[in-house]
């Protein structure tokens, strides 16, 4: 995902860069300079001009050094906090990578030491909305932005571990190091940088998702439902596109009553779920079968915690199955719409940059700062009233 602009409120915080894999800032080298007119022959021959000279030459090496000790140590995150910061790398390392598909692995991360503040800073930044932290590639000293997935665990005792799906690009510099790195070698992540705020008044979400882009959806579903209590139940809906079956393989639509391979369910458990008011309500069991997608895990697992509140539609390019106009409103069409409260419904958009524009139309740059910039694209033909779009 990449930075956003700064600002309060609906809209992301934290700073800017121009792209998603950005250099990182290095320091500028200092030279120790002398004069334009040479010194006269007497001072510059004599024993204490001679003296003077080197001790002027080993303050203002030693200075360097210091200061180019100091600064890398800050870039580094060595001899800083075990804490995961904005302004500092930290150095986590990687305890398991596990294969979601041919081209995609789940990724966990445990920090240095475990000792409670890195919960804090996550469950902070888990209450405000989707966000982000930044991997590192130490060779080129660039880096990228990637969304964490929520923790795995009921009760969130995961040893303050991130975890991330992470898909093998063979142009991306990061990707490519990440998916190169054995177990147990350190990765320096910077962060968290929110991406998008969630009000608090939000009570619906529609989530576009592709590829990758389902990890920010899981954000945001988290993030959404937590909320749950006895008067307030949010609800989200997940439009999930992906190239390969690989990638969602397992998963279910309870809306049109097909799985992600496009196969109908039997005559039998279609007629059940139509014929029980409550079929909708009910709690969704997680699959055991080792072919299912653990990405698919993941959505089983908040569908499972919140029944009822969380539904997704699977969309393969290899089934010639996409998302279209209808898709879109038949959701949009079922929420409830407030003229008083704008940020009521939302319209989260993440993906390939292509399939962003696609859906809402591109963002824009200006003076280094990415805008949203204005809403095209699909949605824009829907013209759609009382729902507000976000493009991550």
């Amino acid at each position: 995902m990449k930075p956003r602009i700064p600002s309060r409120g609906f809209f992301p915080l934290g700073d800017v860069s121009p792209t998603a894999t950005r250099p990182l800032s290095r320091p500028q080298r200092r030279h120790a300079t002398t004069s334009s007119s040479p010194p006269s022959r007497s001072s510059a021959t004599s024993p204490s001009g001679q003296r003077r000279w080197l001790r002027l030459t080993l303050v203002t090496v030693t200075a360097a050094g210091i200061g180019a000790y100091f600064r890398w140590t800050q870039d580094s995150g060595l001899g800083s906090s075990t804490t995961l910061n904005p302004l500092r790398f930290t150095p986590y390392y990687l305890v398991s990578r596990e294969p979601v598909s041919s081209t995609g692995s789940l990724f966990t991360l445990q920090p240095p030491r475990s000792d409670g503040s890195n919960r804090e800073v996550y469950d902070e930044a888990w209450k405000t909305g989707v966000w982000s932290v930044m991997f590192k590639q130490p060779q080129l000293q660039i880096g990228r932005d990637y969304t964490p997935l929520p923790s795995s665990s009921p009760d969130g005792d995961d040893e303050e571990c991130l975890r991330f799906f992470i898909r093998k690009d063979p142009f991306g510099e990061v990707s490519r190091y990440l998916h190169s790195l054995k177990i147990g070698a350190p990765i320096e992540v910077r962060g968290p940088r929110i991406e998008c705020e969630i009000p608090s008044e939000t009570q619906t979400i529609l989530f576009i998702a592709g590829g990758t882009g389902i990890a920010p959806a899981l954000q945001a579903g988290h993030t959404l439902l937590r909320r749950t209590d006895q008067s307030h139940k949010p609800r989200i809906h997940i439009l999930w596109a992906n190239r390969m079956l690989e990638d969602c393989k397992g998963g279910y639509n309870a809306v049109s009553g097909t799985s992600s391979d496009g196969t109908q369910r039997s005559w039998l458990s279609r007629l059940l779920k139509t014929s029980s008011p409550d079929a909708n309500h009910k709690p969704v069991e997680k699959s055991n079968n080792q072919d299912t997608s653990l990405v698919i895990r993941e959505l089983e697992s908040l569908q499972s915690q919140y029944p009822g509140q969380v539904t997704v539609e699977y969309f393969v390019d290899e089934n010639n199955t996409f998302i279209g106009k209808k898709s879109i409103l038949d959701f949009t069409r079922s929420a409830v719409v407030s003229p008083t409260s704008p940020r009521r419904n939302m319209i989260l958009v993440s993906g390939p940059e292509g399939f962003i524009s696609y859906m809402a139309g591109p963002k824009l740059w200006a003076q280094g700062r990415e805008l949203q910039g204005p809403v095209q694209g699909i949605i824009n033909d829907l013209n759609l009233q009382g729902w507000a779009v976000w493009k991550l």
